[in-house]
């Protein structure tokens, strides 16, 4: 039986056209000063504001606000699987400690998430020395896993992690799927993850594809795991921002990038926006009334 469930777009930074969803959160006075890293204080305010107008499942906007998916996190009420699939691992242990580049280590710390894995991170945290700056706790207690694509990482790193390859990686999935049946899953999907020319994003590009990421979505669901929600985020976005500090940490994190023409990368995003998010919701939208569906399909 299909469940109603709400949906909605908190907008921070104009990255997706206001009906992309039918419930709508104007949250862009909010943007400049959460994007990128945010102090706790402003979070929990944040929080407080715009709670009561949260769905289940959260179309937010640029990469830079991948920390605010470990606020979306507070509102489940039992113990769940969280899966990101990310071109980072977001797992710095670093200041600041609500930032896009460490937001995982906020999730673990909520009771309601029981253990992490990111899929499909394939940057220079993986390699030596930068490893090091990522949650050894939580790696070594298994609440943190990573799966890596190999020829994105170093020889070291990938006697650490043996790495996924393109001809094997949906049969390594699988199987991970099928350890999730019957438990709570919680998927983030920050658009990075895919590849250049299938999404257009404020950091480095991935290799999956959307279809790619469709595929392992109904391959939870086909494997029996409950996906209870989720959100989608790192549409390309201008940055604006409220601190120097803020923006000065942004600036020097962020890889350097040719133009970007605004209303191709809209397009772009929102094919692959459309294509992960019916993958995503799917067992709900159909069933959720027209009010928590799209407002144009």
């Amino acid at each position: 039986m299909l469940r109603p469930i709400p949906m909605a777009h908190v907008d921070l930074d104009g990255a997706w056209p206001q009906g992309i969803l039918a419930r709508h959160v104007d949250a862009r006075g909010w943007g400049p000063k959460l994007r990128y890293s945010a102090t706790p204080e402003l979070l929990d305010s944040f929080y407080a504001d715009i709670r009561e107008n949260l769905g289940h499942f959260t179309l937010f906007g640029s990469g830079d606000f991948h920390h605010l998916s470990a606020v979306w996190l507070r509102g489940l009420e039992a113990p769940t699987t969280l899966i990101s699939f990310d071109n980072h691992p977001d797992w710095d242990v670093r200041p600041p400690d609500w930032g896009c580049g460490g937001w995982i280590n906020r999730a673990l710390e909520l009771p309601n998430v029981s253990r992490a894995a990111v899929w499909g991170c394939g940057n220079f945290e993986l390699n030596w020395p930068h490893r090091l700056f990522g949650n050894q706790v939580a790696l070594a207690a298994g609440r943190l896993e990573v799966h890596p694509w190999a020829e994105r990482i170093g020889r070291s790193a990938r006697k650490r992690w043996p790495g996924l390859a393109r001809e094997h990686w949906r049969a390594r999935f699988s199987q991970f799927a099928k350890t999730l049946a019957g438990e709570r899953v919680y998927v983030t999907v920050d658009l990075d993850c895919l590849q250049k020319g299938e999404a257009v994003t404020n950091w480095e590009s991935g290799l999956f594809t959307a279809s790619d990421i469709a595929w392992a979505l109904h391959d939870l669901h086909g494997a029996g795991a409950e996906i209870v929600g989720g959100d989608l985020c790192g549409a390309w976005s201008r940055p604006r921002h409220a601190r120097f500090k803020q923006w000065l940490s942004s600036y020097l994190d962020h890889p350097r990038q040719p133009a970007v023409d605004p209303t191709e990368a809209a397009r772009v995003n929102e094919r692959a926006m459309r294509i992960i998010w019916r993958a995503l919701t799917a067992g709900y939208e159909e069933h959720a009334g027209a009010d928590e569906q799209y407002a144009h399909p």
